[in-house]
């Protein structure tokens, strides 16, 4: 293999080495439901945190996380039986938070340097191909 081609090779495997766990680890974040949480205190802290509300706390986008829940200062009542979703990301069945922008990047360039880097490896095969056919003649 010739040594730019074998030195591109490894920093790609590096790359792909480095960057593959922290992505996986981006993707495994914690999916947090009202559920989650005792007191509406509690959600508004997590909400107020992160206002782009990636879990979806404030259902009615007024500002005020899963109104629902009782407040610390409030007499307890008892909540209505809630109805148990049966599929999707109510039920925890899907992910409830999309790919970043940065994750999506660098997913594709990921993916553009792996297609590169395999049909390099085809046109170098094709190529030395070629050279030990010419050298039989």
């Amino acid at each position: 293999m010739n040594v730019p081609i074998r030195a591109l090779a490894t920093t790609a495997l590096t790359i792909l080495l480095t960057t593959g766990p922290t992505t996986l680890a981006a993707r495994t974040q914690t999916d947090l439901d009202c559920s989650d949480f005792v007191f509406q205190e509690d959600a508004q802290a997590e909400f107020n945190r992160d206002p782009s509300d990636p879990f979806r706390l404030d259902a009615d986008d007024d500002g005020i996380a899963c109104e629902v829940l009782p407040h610390r200062t409030a007499a307890p009542v008892t909540p209505a039986p809630a109805t148990i979703p049966q599929r999707g990301v109510d039920a925890g069945v899907g992910a409830g938070t999309v790919p970043a922008d940065l994750e999506m990047a660098i997913g594709v360039g990921l993916a553009l340097l792996a297609l590169t880097l395999a049909s390099g490896r085809v046109l170098l095969r094709r190529r030395d191909g070629a050279a030990t056919a010419r050298a039989r003649d």
